[in-house]
């Protein structure tokens, strides 16, 4: 994905007019890293695990916050806090470093999080945020096999954030997870019939078309829609012929619902999203766009 351009934003005035709000520049000192780690979730669908962890007096580091997003995917995130801060390269050096103690991730995660959590390492993540990037600092991140993202922070007066999704780049080659013997989407893909695939590639096209900000990320089991969280995920399923979508809505909002989906807040699942869709033609698929939309606009 490439660089993005500068957002403007504008406030209605109560006589029908706009005025337009003036950024404030801000260096990304601990206030600002507290606020984000206070509403990590919120904000960019990550779990908050530790702040400034240390990496250990042989690594010599402090990764500045540490979390698993909502696939159970580990996250390091770091802040730019001074203008010649090399934060890619800092948070590429902390990405190595996790993939080296796995089992000390974990257990961190046992620690912070009450559930049981299998975390997946297929595809870590880097995140990185600043008040502003280069045009260089895109150029490095495409040129890196590591999924990274980089976030521009902006404040508009005192009580409005802008995170500006600047550049993502996924790694081609994937982590380095264990390798299993179960079946995955990618088995799961290969055995289903040209009718479910087709089904599938019709709801790619309308999920990418939402908008140039939708990225597709592959877990083991489904893909993710996102833009800065996931809004919607696929299961293929070609045991039974159909599709599961995972939407993130709240059910109750949406009563009644249609019959092919199904509240499942309170069961366990692949993907994220309160709301099922069993999706097995093109009638639901036509149906369930409605739902996708409102999930990608965060309704």
């Amino acid at each position: 994905m490439g660089t993005m351009g500068e957002i403007n934003v504008f406030r209605a005035t109560n006589d029908g007019g706009v005025v337009e709000l003036g950024s404030e520049t801000v260096d990304l000192e601990k206030q600002i890293q507290s606020l984000i780690e206070e509403n990590l979730e919120e904000l960019l669908g990550i779990r908050f695990l530790e702040t400034e962890y240390s990496t250990g007096k042989k690594h010599g580091g402090r990764i500045d916050t540490l979390g698993i997003d909502e696939n159970n995917s580990p996250v390091i995130i770091e802040y730019k806090k001074h203008k010649n801060t090399n934060v890619i390269n800092q948070g590429l050096y902390y990405l190595d470093w996790l993939m080296d103690h796995k089992a000390q991730f974990e257990q961190v995660v046992e620690n912070n999080i009450s559930e049981e959590v299998e975390v997946d390492w297929s595809v870590p993540r880097l995140v990185c945020i600043a008040p502003d990037f280069t045009k260089y600092d895109s150029y490095a991140v495409d040129q890196i096999d590591q999924n990274i993202e980089l976030l521009r922070f902006k404040r508009y007066e005192e009580d409005i954030l802008l995170f500006e999704l600047v550049n993502t780049v996924e790694s081609t080659s994937g982590g380095e997870g264990p390798k299993r013997e179960y079946k995955g989407i990618k088995e799961y893909k290969e055995q289903a019939s040209d009718e479910l695939l087709q089904l599938f590639s019709s709801s790619e096209d309308f999920i990418f078309a939402l908008g140039d900000d939708v990225q597709k990320k592959e877990l083991k089991y489904y893909y993710a829609y996102k833009r800065i969280q996931n809004f919607t995920c696929i299961e293929i399923r070609p045991q039974k012929d159909e599709l599961r979508l995972y939407i993130k809505l709240d059910p109750d909002d949406l009563e009644p619902l249609p019959e092919f989906a199904r509240d499942v807040s309170e069961i366990g699942h692949y993907g994220t999203g309160d709301l099922e869709l069993t999706i097995s033609g093109e009638e639901q698929l036509d149906r369930a766009k409605e739902f996708i939309e409102m999930s990608y606009n965060g309704l």
